[in-house]
């Protein structure tokens, strides 16, 4: 008598009685199955039934297996005739493979390209709506505040512009002034073949005036601040003091969105002049060190062969990328759900949203300055 470890050597023979009726019998077992695949790969196909109640031991594996060689076999699931406890684990084996869903064929992949892409575009457009309405209740609640100077909240403004501003500057002033020397050497390495070094100046000028001022700015605080609010409203959401905010009548945009937009509005243009001032004194010292430019050479240059225009039009992106940066980092920290997962996702959404709507912004903004000629 067979006992638990002994293994019965599968197999799969004509039935000698009835042609068309294949008889399985032995252990049709994960330890046989390599064995079974044999089996099942030189099983013939001029079968009709299955009688599988010689088998011996059966499991899950098994009876995949089994399904398998009826499949190949191009049998439907009455040509079985198994154990009345193997038939109910069959059944269940087909029962959880047919719960799958079933992989899409390879020629609907355009299909899937198209799905994928208006999902997107559906989450695009629900994100563009949700940011225009929080724009709207935002602006309101700006020009209620502006009209009632009861509530301009000047010590959570002070606070915010420290915050966003202040501890801000060295950062800001060093990666600028980087980028004009890295700016200033390239230019002097392209120019030096047309012996036109001393455009340099200019060229540095228009570079951090235009543009690398206030976008570097721009891009530091989106990813420095936008998180930052962010991460401080959605940490108050997930644990209900916004609702808390909400119960004793008081408006969590006026609150907790208005002190901080004020904030970036009043410190992004300053820290932009301060970018830009930094820029251009990193492009002065490449030109004093390696293309014997002196400073008041460089000054005098700059003074005399760039328009006043240039800083303006740099300086005037400054108040939408704050409103940008503001309006994305706060609302991302609305969105956030009550766990610590949703914070860290919102984060960095509110990241990768500021800095690619900053440089698309940045982007048309130059367009329209050049088909304007300025």
């Amino acid at each position: 008598m067979a006992t638990w470890h002994d293994n019965t050597e599968p197999g799969l023979h004509p039935d000698p009685q009835q042609s068309d009726r294949l008889l399985v019998s032995g252990d049709w077992t994960f330890r046989q199955a390599q064995r079974l695949l044999d089996l099942i790969a030189g099983s013939g196909k001029d079968v009709q039934t299955l009688d599988a109640r010689a088998i011996t031991r059966l499991d899950a594996s098994g009876s995949q297996l089994l399904l398998s060689l009826m499949t190949r076999l191009g049998l439907p699931a009455t040509a079985l005739a198994a154990k009345p406890e193997h038939a109910a684990l069959i059944e269940a084996v087909r029962n959880s493979g047919a719960s799958l869903p079933p992989s899409p064929p390879a020629d609907k992949l355009l299909y899937r390209i198209l799905e994928a892409v208006g999902r997107w575009v559906a989450n695009a457009y629900a994100n563009i709506l949700i940011f225009l309405d929080f724009l709207g209740r935002t602006l309101l609640s700006l020009m209620e505040s502006l009209l009632n100077p009861r509530h301009w909240r000047v010590t959570s403004i002070i606070f915010h512009m420290q915050a966003v501003g202040l501890n801000a500057v060295p950062l800001v002033m060093l990666l600028s002034f980087m980028v004009g020397a890295v700016v200033a050497f390239l230019g002097a390495t392209v120019l030096s073949e047309f012996g036109a070094q001393l455009w340099v100046v200019e060229l540095v000028g228009v570079a951090f005036f235009r543009e690398f001022g206030v976008l570097l700015t721009a891009i530091l605080l989106a990813g420095r601040t936008a998180s930052a609010f962010t991460a401080q409203i959605g940490s108050m959401k997930s644990g209900e003091e916004l609702d808390a905010i909400r119960t004793m009548g008081l408006d969590p945009i006026e609150l907790l969105v208005l002190p901080r937009l004020k904030a970036l509005l009043l410190t992004l243009p300053l820290l932009t002049f301060l970018a830009t001032m930094a820029g251009l004194l990193g492009g002065m010292a490449v030109c004093v060190w390696h293309l014997d430019i002196s400073p008041e050479m460089f000054i005098a240059r700059l003074q005399n062969e760039l328009s006043p225009r240039h800083f303006w039009v740099g300086m005037s992106k400054a108040p939408i990328f704050a409103m940008v940066i503001g309006l994305i980092g706060c609302l991302e920290g609305f969105k956030v759900k009550n766990n610590a997962q949703s914070v860290g996702e919102h984060t960095t959404s509110s990241v990768v949203q500021s800095i690619s709507l900053v440089i698309l912004l940045d982007a048309l903004a130059a367009m329209f300055f050049m088909e304007l000629d300025l």
